[in-house]
């Protein structure tokens, strides 16, 4: 039996055209059921529905074969005892660097201030600006990241950002971008090494599909 990770949201609705794509179908939807194991049309293969930033921790330590994860979530939490064989090209956005719409951003950095940075991907901030020599305090934020610069909690936050509509109707504005994100098949390498006929065939569909 083959257990694949999936995250609710974004990313599952658009995995679902490519996990059909490929020969699986979910026998129920993770929307509708409150089942955390969903069988699927295949009888070797089950869907394990968990939380987006927990996929490659269920992957990693072999809870689940293979899973979808965004590699904003694999570059935040690192990726020991993981293969990433395909970039399926679904969930894009990118990572991105917002200020308060009257914030001159250029000036507040090159004048070498401490900035206070909102963020949940504290491990990305810390590199990124670690690399162009500015000094921060790193608040971390679950949610509603948005809401920090406008009560005077940080002065920037780096989030994700898809069209920047949410940034803009909270007054903010997007100054530089850090990377492209996009979901990432990933394989627990362990798993890969002692059952590949299980698991290689399943890779290579995916990585057609794609192509």
């Amino acid at each position: 039996m083959m257990t694949f990770a999936l995250s609710k949201g974004r990313i599952f609705d658009e995995a679902l055209p490519l996990l059909k794509s490929v020969g699986i179908t979910p026998l129920e939807s993770p929307e509708s059921s409150r089942k955390l194991i969903l069988g699927t049309n295949r009888p070797d293969l089950r869907l394990l529905i968990v939380r987006a930033s927990d996929v490659p921790t269920y992957v990693q330590y072999g809870a689940a074969d293979m899973g979808i994860a965004g590699a904003d979530v694999l570059t935040e939490q690192g990726n020991e005892g993981l293969v990433q064989p395909v970039d399926l090209g679904i969930g894009k956005c990118r990572m991105s660097v917002a200020v308060p719409e009257g914030l001159d951003y250029q000036t507040l950095v090159q004048r070498g201030a401490r900035i206070r940075v909102a963020t949940k991907y504290v491990n990305i901030a810390r590199t990124h600006f670690a690399a162009k020599g500015v000094h921060v305090d790193l608040i971390k934020l679950y949610g509603s990241m948005e809401l920090a610069p406008l009560v005077g909690l940080a002065d920037v936050i780096v989030d994700l950002v898809s069209t920047g509509g949410t940034l803009k109707a909270n007054g903010l504005k997007e100054v530089e971008k850090i990377s492209e994100v996009s979901a990432r098949l990933i394989v627990n390498q362990a798993a890969l090494k002692t059952r590949p006929e299980s698991l290689r065939p399943l890779m290579d569909t995916f990585a057609k599909a794609v192509g």
